[in-house]
This record gives structure tokens, C-alpha cells and sequence, in this order.
């Protein structure tokens, strides 16, 4: 049988490639950002403005959803898809990073931490990972991965990465759906070599996608990219390559430079929370009192329903009031923004000129306001 899930190669402009996604919920066109939902949700903003906004593919978080409500709950409501009435593609992190940033005991047989809801002992296996995501229903699941922080001695960059490959063994073993697909991670920290061994060991299991984890975590710019470029290296280019955690839109480029597949990042939405936007020419704060009577919106070339609405005087008002509005209105543009700029660097690779779509994104952004 062949797999579920399966990437098909467009065009290349250098590294930088565009491809379809094919999964049982639908086709995404790559590159692509997935928008966070941790808890079957992303923050402030429904399903089917997702689409309208759009979404091709959100990301759901395996640690919270398995805490609450439960994975044999989300099952039971139809899984994630009737859960969240989304009826697009849904990929599931194996919830390794909230693991690891609450210090849990590891070893060789998983992990085992405190549940943050209600402070219960709660244990997570690789086996556990798998099973969890697919009571879930994701078309597209992880394997737990050993995360640390950066910077970190080379020994512990090397652990991690060793009982990561061990775990990508048994995940492998441990899948039973075949209607879904589960992905390897490589880790490595910012040594290029272990990068290069962890990328072509995980390769070797013959996953259909691969994440690269444990970046933007502590790390240079330049630090994290020798590390992505070492370790696409080793990545065969027939399968999907998912830059985990990422969203910004420097480093969106830099990695689609380097032959990036899928991205994702709270980002847009945090950001949004507090009143930050994501514009073509910087990014600044709604919050600021120079905007307080401003008639404009916040881009006047955006396409979004907030800018052809509401104009950035009102939308500070929202937000220095606390009103909820606020908040879900910049939700709103800085999807919108986001989405628009991996469409524009689909189609600038189309056509042969994404060093010049870069560089002109870059420059435009420059002038912070």
C-alpha cells in the first residue's frame, strides 16, 4: 500500500522548490505555513475564517489535546476534523517541545512530567506519541523527539539526538493507521556534523517527511542555518521537509532558500494578542499613540477584512481598551499577511526570480516604522 500522505515536486528556483502536499483531507501547495492550534483551536479565529484567510493546513498539539479534553474524547467528536470543524489537512507535533520545557524526568523508556492542568503524573512514550496522534486522526503525525536548550554542550546535543533516532525507531514500529502518515525529526543542535548524521540516520528509516527540530531556541541566525543547510543535505529531495517552530518572515526566506517545504509558528497570532502587526514594510505596534486618530488602515494594500474595514485609530482603541475585537482583527491580518507571503514566494519561485522576491522583501521591511 502506498503512503497516505506524499509530496509531489514543482518548480525549483535554486534550493528554493514549490511541490503539492497530498493528504486525505485535501492537496497544500508548498511552500506552505500552518497556523498553530494548540488546543483544537487557534487563538481568536474560527474554521471558516481560516479558510477565508487562507489556511491550507493548521497544526494541533498532541501534548495539550491529550490532557484535555483527552485523545479518546477528541475520537470520540470525531476526531480533530469534527472537533474543529476543519475540513482541511491537520498536522500533530508530538508534543515534545511543551514536554521538555517542563523539565521532565527522561530516560532511554520516555518521558514522564506533571501535567499542567492538574499537576498529575503523567508518562509519554514514543509508543504513546503515536497512538495518541492517531486517536487524534491527524493526517500528518510527529515522533517524539528529545529537545534541548541552545546553547548546549556537544555531549548533550548528541544525546538528545542518539535517543531521538532510537524513539524514530520504535514510532516507526508502533504505527497502525495507514490512512495517516508519521513523520521523522532530526536534531542535532547547531553542530553541523551531528546535524549531518541525524538527517541521513532518519532519513534511513524511510519516514515520507521530515521535521527539523530544535531550532530557534536560543541559536544565531547564522548558527541555525548552517545547521538547516547541513542537514537538508542528507534529506532525500523526493519527501517533504518541515522547519518546526518557525514563522517570522526572515527566517521564512532564509529557509526557503535552502529548500523548506512547511513552516509553522505562534507568531502571527501571539503577536496579535498584543497588538503587534506584520506588514510589507515592518512590523510595529498598533498600540503606539501616534495612531490614535489615524484614518488609515494598517496596509492599505492588503486584502485582508480588517484593513479594507477598520482604520488603525479604532483598532487601538479596541486594544488599549482590552476589548476581545482587537485582538481576533489582528489574528485576522496577520494571517492574511502571512499566507500572502508564502503565496508570493510560491509563485516568485514559479517563475524563476525568488532571490529578487527576497531581496525586495527584505529591503521593503527594513524601514521599521
Amino acid at each position: 500500500m502506498g503512503e497516505a500522505v506524499w509530496w509531489e515536486p514543482g518548480a525549483t528556483d535554486g534550493a528554493a522548490r514549490t511541490g503539492t502536499l497530498h493528504t486525505p483531507h485535501g492537496v497544500v501547495a508548498t511552500p506552505a505555513f500552518m497556523p498553530v492550534g494548540t488546543r483544537g483551536t487557534v487563538r481568536s479565529i474560527d474554521s471558516a475564517e481560516l479558510e477565508q484567510v487562507g489556511a491550507q493546513i493548521v497544526l494541533a498539539n498532541t501534548y495539550h489535546l491529550m490532557l484535555r479534553p483527552g485523545a479518546e474524547t477528541v475520537r470520540a467528536l470525531g476526531e480533530l476534523h469534527g472537533l474543529m470543524a476543519w475540513p482541511g489537512p491537520i498536522l500533530t507535533d508530538s508534543g515534545g517541545y511543551q514536554v521538555f520545557s517542563l523539565h521532565p524526568r527522561v530516560d532511554e523508556d520516555g518521558v514522564v512530567f506533571a501535567s499542567v492542568y492538574d499537576g498529575a503524573r503523567v508518562e509519554l512514550t514514543p509508543e504513546r506519541a503515536v497512538e495518541v496522534q492517531e486517536m487524534l486522526g491527524a493526517d500528518v503525525a510527529m515522533v517524539l523527539d528529545v529537545l534541548i536548550a541552545l546553547p548546549a554542550p556537544r555531549a548533550t546535543a548528541e544525546a538528545a539526538m542518539e535517543r531521538t533516532l532510537h524513539w524514530a525507531e520504535r514510532s516507526r514500529a508502533a504505527r497502525s493507521r495507514d490512512d495517516r502518515s508519521l513523520w521523522g525529526i532530526v536534531q542535532g543542535g547547531v553542530d553541523v556534523e551531528l546535524r549531518r548524521r541525524s538527517a541521513a540516520n532518519t532519513a534511513a528509516l524511510g519516514f515520507p517527511g521530515f521535521g527539523i527540530g530544535g531550532l530557534s531556541v536560543g541559536e544565531s541566525a547564522g548558527e541555525r542555518d548552517e545547521a538547516l543547510t547541513a542537514a537538508i543535505r542528507e534529506l532525500p529531495d523526493s519527501r517533504p521537509r518541515y522547519l518546526m517552530g518557525v514563522g517570522d518572515t526572515e527566517s521564512v526566506l532564509a529557509a526557503v532558500d535552502r529548500g523548506v517545504d512547511l513552516f509553522d509558528c505562534v507568531l502571527p497570532t501571539r503577536l496579535a494578542r498584543h497588538g503587534k502587526v506584520l506588514t510589507r514594510f515592518g512590523d510595529f505596534s498598533v498600540k503606539r499613540a501616534e495612531w490614535a486618530r489615524d484614518t488609515g488602515p494598517i496596509d492599505p494594500s492588503c486584502r485582508c477584512g480588517t484593513c479594507s474595514r477598520y482604520e488603525r485609530g479604532y483598532l487601538r482603541h479596541l486594544l488599549t481598551t482590552g476589548e476581545l475585537l482587537g485582538p481576533r482583527l489582528l489574528t485576522v491580518h496577520n494571517l492574511t499577511y502571512t499566507f500572502d507571503l508564502l503565496a508570493g514566494i510560491r509563485h516568485a519561485i514559479g517563475e524563476g526570480r525568488f532571490g529578487q522576491f527576497r531581496s525586495r522583501t527584505t529591503a521593503e521591511r527594513a524601514g521599521v516604522r
